[in-house]
């Protein structure tokens, strides 16, 4: 039986669409991390109540996500997921090891990584 050129058509597109489709989820995954990040830079920046607490000095919201999303971006390559920004970047201090910590008005004092573990797992 031989094929016609529609038919042969179909087929290559099928065997394309077969060979693309891991390679377009990888890269979802990709955006989808980048997303959760940004959405967890987002949160600090809304805490307009809160004060910032980093080696010692404090800040406000926003200035908090201005610093988080510069330490990202000047980490990027070490960071492949949102997990890995909390843990590498918005943990603690690269210079002297301070945990940096959220101190929210009317309310206890949380460290920084507790805070945005918690906003992630909502975010999952």
């Amino acid at each position: 039986m031989t094929m016609t050129l529609p038919h042969r058509f179909v087929i290559v597109i099928a065997l394309l669409c077969g060979l693309l489709s891991p390679l377009l989820r990888a890269a979802e995954g990709a955006l989808s991390e980048q997303a959760k990040i940004e959405s967890l830079i987002n949160t600090i920046e809304s805490l307009s109540d809160a004060t910032f607490v980093r080696n010692g000095s404090e800040y406000n919201a926003k200035n908090a996500a201005k610093f988080l999303r510069g330490k990202w971006d000047a980490n990027k390559e070490d960071i492949k997921s949102a997990r890995d920004f909390i843990d590498k970047v918005a943990t603690k201090s690269s210079t002297t090891g301070k945990p940096y910590m959220i101190r929210p008005k009317g309310a206890a004092e949380i460290a920084c990584a507790d805070f945005l573990k918690t906003a992630l797992k909502k975010l999952e």
